[in-house]
């Protein structure tokens, strides 16, 4: 029974790690929406540029290191690119939230093309590791497997 219930105490510790991952990615990209069209003196500061690509990479390499698991790896930046993509569409009352011309124009095509470029590489940085809490084994004293003969090269 004891195995049981360490699962059952695992598993919700990475379903609830899990929603903690969804709801940080959920509102950081609400702020990040908001704040690009942030002037200081009249002055469009990118700052949301910085946090959707800083953002994406921490949260998706947090997910993978308090999990273990891949698929909540890619929770974050799911949920990114889903309120990123419900940002760009107009409200009923015809208002745009991510949108504009001019510099602001090009701040949100900064914003986009970096934040979905961060997501992906932490994704495939995620999808890519051998192991799932980190590139390395998991178990001190135990070498990562190796694949191939050894001999450095296909001959």
């Amino acid at each position: 029974m004891n195995g049981l219930s360490g699962r059952l105490v695992s598993g919700l510790a990475v379903a609830g790690s899990a929603v903690v991952m969804v709801l940080g990615a959920a509102w950081l990209a609400v702020v990040e929406v908001f704040w690009l069209p942030l002037r200081v003196a009249g002055v469009l500061v990118p700052v949301s540029v910085v946090a959707a690509v800083v953002g994406n990479l921490l949260l998706v390499w947090l997910a993978l290191r308090l999990t273990g698991s891949r698929l909540v790896a890619v929770l974050p930046a799911l949920t990114w690119g889903a309120v990123v993509l419900a940002a760009m569409g107009r409200r009923p009352e015809g208002d745009l939230i991510l949108s504009g011309g001019g510099s602001l124009g090009v701040v949100s095509l900064a914003f986009l093309l970096l934040g979905v470029t961060a997501a992906a590489v932490a994704v495939g940085g995620a999808l890519g590791s051998p192991s799932g809490r980190t590139a390395v084994s998991a178990r001190p004293g135990h070498a990562p497997h190796r694949a191939g003969s050894g001999s450095g090269g296909a001959r």
